[in-house]
């Protein structure tokens, strides 16, 4: 296929976009002089799916990087990276980044004490960020747009909504009992790495893994199991076989 149409619309492309965000990569001025930034994915795209999202890739940074349960890159990249952006921004930025957000200590099994940051992010703007991440490597996988509904579903957070969770829970569920057989791929592991599945009647699944301890889970959904989700959300009474006889069944007294 001719790569002059852009990753996310088909529109011409007028640039290249890395897939995901260059920055979440650490320079080498802040990890020991170790290149982080070799043999990365980038994908046709338009002014608009590139250059006009830069806001968003360092709110992705600013996010996923500070996550308790990342390792040690990731930590030291909240600690270089982003508390430059943070002091180059200042306050205005980090209120955009998230309410309330504060640094606390937590104590490790371990004994070390971390500082970390809490707060309520933009879920709807996370998103939309990893939704572009997924739509670039569906497009380098399989060299087109994908033009379906994109789900995403982040492990790292904890939600509110017991049938967000219930999702979660097949979803993840799901990969595990499937994800032994999918290759791993990424050039920087400990940084990004992703895991496409086979299709299946849901859908094309992907799992992307940052800093070796924020999931993201991703299914490019068939228009049949966007209509399952279309039931459970309306109060249905729906049950999901995730595999090995094992099920969940989502609002059950229907």
């Amino acid at each position: 296929m001719e790569e002059k149409i852009c990753y996310k619309c088909g529109k011409a492309a007028t640039s290249r976009e890395h897939v995901p965000p260059i920055c979440l990569f650490p320079e080498k001025k802040d990890l020991y002089g170790i290149d982080f930034r070799q043999n990365l994915i980038t994908v046709p795209s338009c002014d608009e799916h590139n250059a006009k999202k830069s806001s968003d890739d360092e709110f992705l940074l600013s996010v996923i990087a500070s996550v308790v349960g990342n390792n040690g890159v990731g930590y030291i990249h909240t600690q270089t990276k982003v508390k430059r952006i943070f002091t180059r921004k200042g306050q205005g930025y980090i209120n955009k980044v998230a309410k309330n957000l504060k640094t606390e200590t937590i104590t490790l099994n371990s004994g070390i004490e971390l500082p970390v940051m809490t707060g309520l992010f933009d879920n709807n703007r996370l998103i939309r960020c990893f939704e572009h991440i997924a739509c670039g490597l569906y497009f380098h996988e399989f060299k087109k747009v994908f033009n379906g509904k994109c789900t995403v579903l982040m492990n790292f957070l904890k939600d509110s909504d017991e049938i967000i969770d219930k999702i979660k829970l097949s979803f993840s569920e799901t990969f595990e009992l499937n994800e032994s057989k999918w290759l791993v791929k990424g050039a920087n592991p400990h940084i990004f790495k992703y895991q496409f599945g086979e299709a299946d009647v849901g859908g094309i699944p992907l799992k992307m893994t940052f800093y070796n301890g924020s999931e993201v889970l991703i299914s490019f959904l068939n228009k049949t199991f966007d209509l399952t989700l279309n039931r459970i959300e309306a109060g249905k009474k729906v049950t999901i076989d995730i595999g090995n006889g094992k099920t969940i069944e989502f609002n059950p007294d229907k």
